[in-house]
């Protein structure tokens, strides 16, 4: 399968006295693979994430996603490969209260230009999908934290992005959204979906992803497949 993420000799500084906040890192993330990075605090996962998200520049090395150099990018370019191409589901999930929840999924669709018809269906499908459809015409307030993730990544998914990105998805929920959203992910994964996860939770890791990267420092500590992809491949054979 063509690899959706290539980084190649990437690093990251960001003050003048030249301390890296990461690299020199190289990796790459075939299609439909499931890849959690996991770290201990500052161990730059946050900026591995914002490099392959378009939402930071890396001091050297080159960043390639869904075949495109997005460090070669203008600013506008970078918004538009991001509307287009990655999906992004965050902690808080980042949802607008004034709007209701088909209006928030149908956002990035309104970004591109897509609005219309089919956008309209294709939230109703997803909302539906994610079991969140009876809250189409609530406002976001009036959910449960589970639900309201449902709905972020109902909008994430909404453009058909190449790349679904997640950043500590389950870290503002309780024991039993959170474990909502990890079998959200498993399922998105299972149907195809390329996702990078970033998490503090090694259990979550494990249970969501078929590869899992440890950043110490800065740099790749660790490289492996989960035991969730031995499963798998146990069940293939």
């Amino acid at each position: 399968m063509p690899d959706v993420i290539e980084l190649a000799e990437v690093a990251r500084q960001y003050d003048s006295t030249g301390t890296t906040a990461l690299g020199p890192v190289s990796l790459t993330v075939p299609a439909g693979e499931a890849l959690a990075v996991t770290g201990p605090s500052g161990s730059g996962k946050s900026t591995l994430l914002n490099l392959i998200a378009g939402l930071d520049k890396p001091s050297s090395g080159s960043v390639t996603v869904a075949g495109e150099r997005i460090d070669r990018l203008s600013e506008r370019g970078l918004a538009r490969f991001r509307r287009d191409r990655i999906g992004m589901v965050f902690q808080f999930f980042n949802l607008l209260d004034d709007l209701t929840v088909l209006d928030n999924v149908l956002m990035p669709a309104q970004l591109t230009g897509r609005a219309g018809r089919a956008a309209t269906a294709r939230g109703g499908e997803l909302l539906e999908a994610l079991g969140v459809a009876r809250h189409a015409k609530a406002y976001p307030g009036r959910l449960s934290g589970g639900e309201r993730q449902r709905v972020a990544v109902a909008r994430a998914l909404v453009n058909r992005p190449d790349l679904l990105l997640a950043d500590e998805p389950t870290g503002a929920l309780d024991t039993a959204s959170g474990a909502e959203v990890r079998e959200l992910l498993v399922e998105l994964n299972r149907s195809g979906q390329t996702v990078v996860l970033v998490t503090h939770d090694l259990a979550l890791a494990e249970a969501c992803a078929s590869r899992r990267l440890l950043l110490v420092d800065g740099r790749i500590a660790q490289d492996r497949r989960t035991a969730t992809a031995n499963s798998a491949a146990a069940v293939a054979r």
